[in-house]
């Protein structure tokens, strides 16, 4: 599947709400990191959508209105690395609970 990333200002995190709600966004895959958990030195939100073509042109449309910076594909890609290590992360330690 493919995902976008959009950064959200810390000011601005009440209208990530907005966004997934949305009936069709809402059907997506969609994950929210403050940036400080991914080690990451600046005071934002990132709010990674991941499904199908319509769903994300609609979180695109929203985001746009709502201000939220979509990633270009560099740093997005830096982002969902690091997303993917938390996860990874979270889930081994699960696994370690229930061995």
């Amino acid at each position: 599947m493919t995902y976008i990333i959009f950064e959200v200002k810390s000011e601005n995190v009440g209208e990530i709400d907005k966004m997934i709600r949305d009936d069709l966004v809402s059907r997506q895959s969609i994950l929210t990191r403050d940036s400080s958990s991914l080690d990451i030195k600046e005071n934002v939100f990132y709010v990674k959508i991941e499904g199908n073509k319509e769903g994300l042109k609609k979180a695109e449309e929203l985001a746009k209105e709502l201000k939220f910076k979509k990633l270009g594909k560099k740093k997005a890609e830096k982002i969902n690395k690091k997303i993917e290590e938390q996860e990874d992360s979270a889930a081994s330690g699960m696994g370690m609970i229930f061995d």
